[in-house]
């Protein structure tokens, strides 16, 4: 039985029969996040996605670094020299502060960023592998942006969690 929690426009997740590889599809700003790799280990992925949901509900996450510049602007800009040989150490740690979505192989074909305004949250993404832009030609570049109140995030990473222990 498939669990579906959410909006695709905001955040969602469709969670399918449990078992130790689960079926998981991921959306945020209407695209599909998961389309590398929605095949999750459920004790990693369950426990990444709670690990998430409790520093948001303790408060975690940061406001937008940079006066003035956009959330998009903002992803770019922390993305601008990451990798580098040369990039700063402050830098990286910089754009380490605002990574989220860190949850396996399911999600490591994206970049997101989540900053916080109160009781409100603006997630970024970005996607970089090089097959998936050359499939999806429009997202290269792009940046995706989502905007969703802190409660409703944490209450769909609860459910997700929950789905996944009893599924």
């Amino acid at each position: 039985m498939n669990v579906v929690l959410g909006e695709r426009l905001r955040f969602a997740a469709e969670i399918g029969a449990r078992a130790s590889l689960c079926r998981v599809d991921l959306w945020a700003a209407e695209k599909w996040l998961t389309c590398d790799d929605n095949m999750v280990y459920v004790p990693q992925f369950r426990r990444d996605v709670l690990d998430t949901a409790v520093w948001l509900r303790s408060g975690g996450g940061s406001p937008l670094p940079f006066a003035g510049l956009s959330a998009a602007a903002t992803h770019r800009r922390l993305m601008q020299r990451a990798g580098d040989d040369d990039e700063p150490e402050a830098d990286y740690h910089l754009r380490r502060r605002f990574r989220v979505l860190l949850w396996g192989p399911t999600t490591d074909n994206l970049t997101a960023h989540l900053f916080r305004e109160e009781d409100r949250l603006v997630i970024t993404l970005s996607f970089w592998r090089e097959e998936h832009l050359l499939h999806h030609p429009e997202d290269a570049g792009a940046v995706f942006v989502v905007e969703i109140p802190a409660e409703e995030f944490v209450g769909i990473l609860e459910g997700m969690a929950t789905a996944l222990d009893a599924s």
